[in-house]
């Protein structure tokens, strides 16, 4: 005798529409409310721009002060054809060079000045890479920056005694004589000079109207390295 096949259970249509609507109902709560998954970054996102190498540049080393006369001064005349030289040896530098006798000699070591009225000529040595006109310039910058009166020409290669140098002019003006008013205007000979990581810087001053061109050739070609 065969068992009755047992019948699956039915649902009142209106039952199966109920659950649908709940069904449906359900997913739009889950995609008003659930927690949204991150979109990855997208591949043409912009990396952070290299900082150019010109703003990171490290600024130039400083250089000596320009030299200023002395409205105050007697006025120093031009260096006679007779002058008498002599050597001035900077063991502790490491340089030798001629500067007229007489004159008053001022400082030690590395930072040496001549001077005679304002007949100046200043000598400082300090360790540092070879100069280019890059490097001259932006001392110059640095000087026009602190001196008001400083005026300079554009710096150029040139060679002393066979070795490379660079050469540039500038002018100052000194504060004004407190009797006359009157200032002095310098004009000043700038070279430098390098050697076995040293550099020297020789500035060599001249009142306006005063003619040492041809004694400051001589010193500034006198310069020796290894006193």
């Amino acid at each position: 005798m065969r068992r009755p096949r047992p019948r699956s259970p039915r649902f009142p249509a209106h039952n199966l529409a109920l659950a649908a609507a709940l069904v449906v109902a359900l997913a739009t709560v889950a995609g008003c409310g659930g927690t949204a998954t991150p979109a990855a970054p997208s591949s043409s996102a912009q990396a952070p721009q290299a900082v150019s190498s010109s703003a990171t540049a490290s600024p130039a080393a400083p250089g000596p002060g320009a030299l200023t006369g002395e409205a105050a001064s007697a006025a120093a005349g031009d260096i006679p054809d007779n002058q008498v030289f002599l050597t001035f040896r900077n063991t502790t530098a490491g340089y030798s060079m001629k500067y007229p006798e007489g004159w008053a000699q001022k400082g030690a070591g590395g930072d040496i000045t001549f001077r005679d009225k304002n007949n100046i000529v200043h000598v400082t040595v300090t360790s540092g890479p070879v100069p280019t006109i890059a490097s001259v310039k932006a001392q110059l910058a640095q000087l026009a920056a602190t001196t008001t009166s400083f005026s300079a020409g554009q710096p150029a290669t040139m060679t002393i005694s066979g070795a490379p140098a660079v050469k540039v002019t500038y002018t100052t003006k000194s504060a004004p004589s407190a009797v006359t008013g009157q200032s002095v205007t310098l004009i000043v000979d700038r070279y430098y000079l390098s050697h076995g990581g040293k550099v020297a810087v020789v500035d060599l001053g001249t009142p306006q109207g005063v003619d040492n061109i041809d004694a400051y050739r001589m010193m500034i070609e006198s310069l020796r390295w290894g006193a």
